[in-house]
């Protein structure tokens, strides 16, 4: 056998390629989609942890390799194509709440995050975390997948320019004459027209449609390709754990913990509905794809940055055809390279991987015929839970207040039974965390 068959039979099985419909090809290609929507990551978490005081550059190593570390873990461990990074809403809730807000030392709010993942790989390795996924409802597993998907919309239109904020309205259309908004729009067009036609790729193209043109006409600059990665030295095991026991930070510790938990939960179960991973409301590795992203937080802290969870972009990989580990390898190592090519990774504008978000997020609205709509105390929790998570900005939000609505609505109703223990537990658990430690 030649040398390139004994690599593909190698490839079949690690990653079970054919009893996943898929190939090599689609994988690398679903893997190439999932790390051009979520690169941003790496520019922006620098961006963010700086304002806390924390050192950019190190910041931005540590973000790559983070990202590269915790999908290769979820990659070869788990073979699911779903990939992690720094999380956006933590990271802010890291630097503008718990550093500027409350004053605590950046070494000490990555204590924090030391110690909720170690709190998140306790409840991981007991498989705790795995029995509270089983405990949710069909209703809300549904309700998950369709608010993830709005989530995925309002970033996207965000992205691109046609959302905007407004101190009247909250949000309101921008400026749709600005040549970035033009761009997504055509992109947007380009994905779903060559979707309808069955090009493979098609979400690729999209992006790499754009970013092309936005070279000619949209004010993009090619910033070069190579460039000598930055040391991670000031911020590498520079946690302040002793530091953060001893300021008390049990509601930093908890809010981490909570966020984490049901944040990575739900993008783990809603990314895997979408790629066909789930049965019976199970995903069938469940407890490795929990440990690999309960493992990137922990170690994550060590590398210095904010928690590390599942992205829900993952899904644009997904939808371009991913569906094993290989897509996530694929991302882990275009993320290790953005070590030494971060010029050319910050050259996809996020105007040109908006349109693939907002097309993976019309897809997944689908979804809402799954539910029963003849049954208030059913249908009224899942469009609490869909709706909050955009409206938030929040998974974990609209999380929250689905399973309080749920259960406060079996309650009246006189359906006590037919809840699940856990339902119950995690609507407690929420309540508590609303009224004892208010809403961030």
């Amino acid at each position: 056998m030649s040398a390139v068959g004994v690599n593909r039979s190698l490839v079949e099985r690690m990653f079970r390629l054919r009893e996943h419909g898929t190939s090599v090809r689609t994988e690398l290609v679903a893997g190439l989609t999932t790390f051009l929507t979520m690169a941003y990551i790496v520019f922006v978490n620098p961006a963010i942890l700086g304002d806390a005081g924390m050192p950019r550059e190190a910041v931005f190593v540590a973000t790559c390799l983070i990202a590269a570390l915790g999908t290769l873990v979820m990659g070869l461990f788990a073979n699911y194509p779903i990939a992690l990074a720094p999380g956006m809403g933590l990271n802010a809730y890291f630097a503008y709440v718990v550093v500027q807000g409350m004053g605590y030392d950046w070494r000490v709010a990555l204590g924090a995050v030391f110690i909720s993942g170690c709190l998140f790989l306790t409840v991981t390795l007991l498989r705790l975390r795995e029995l509270i996924i089983r405990g949710i409802p069909h209703t809300l597993r549904v309700a998950i997948t369709v608010g993830i998907g709005m989530f995925l919309a309002l970033i996207a239109l965000k992205s691109a320019g046609i959302v905007a904020a407004s101190p009247a309205t909250f949000v309101t259309l921008g400026d749709v004459h600005k040549m970035p908004v033009l761009l997504a729009v055509l992109g947007f067009l380009v994905i779903v027209v060559l979707d309808r036609f069955k090009v493979r790729g098609a979400i690729l193209i999209g992006i790499v449609t754009v970013t092309l043109l936005s070279f000619l006409v949209g004010g993009n600059h090619f910033k070069g390709v190579f460039s000598a990665p930055p040391s991670i030295a000031p911020t590498f095991l520079q946690l302040d754990i002793k530091g953060a026991l001893a300021a008390g930070v049990l509601n930093v510790v908890l809010v981490f913990f909570l966020v984490e938990l049901f944040d990575a939960t739900g993008t783990l179960m809603g990314v895997a509905r979408r790629a066909g991973l789930l049965q019976a409301g199970k995903m069938e590795r469940m407890n490795k794809a929990l440990l690999a992203d309960s493992g990137a937080i922990f170690a994550g802290s060590l590398l210095g940055t904010s928690s590390t969870t599942a992205y829900v972009e993952s899904a644009t990989g997904v939808q371009a055809g991913g569906r094993t580990g290989l897509t996530a390898v694929t991302v882990a190592v275009l993320f290790l390279s953005c070590l030494f090519i971060a010029p050319l990774a910050g050259a996809v504008p996020g105007y040109a991987t908006a349109p693939a978000l907002f097309y993976v997020a019309c897809l997944m609205l689908r979804e809402l015929t799954e539910l029963d709509w003849d049954d208030s105390t059913e249908i009224i929790p899942a469009a609490v839970t869909a709706l909050a998570m955009p409206f938030t900005y929040s998974i974990a939000n609209g999380l929250a207040f689905g399973f309080i609505t749920y259960a406060a609505l079996k309650l009246f109703t006189g359906q006590v039974k037919q809840v699940h223990f856990m339902s119950w537990l995690i609507a407690a658990v929420f309540l508590f965390k609303f009224v004892w430690l208010g809403g961030h």
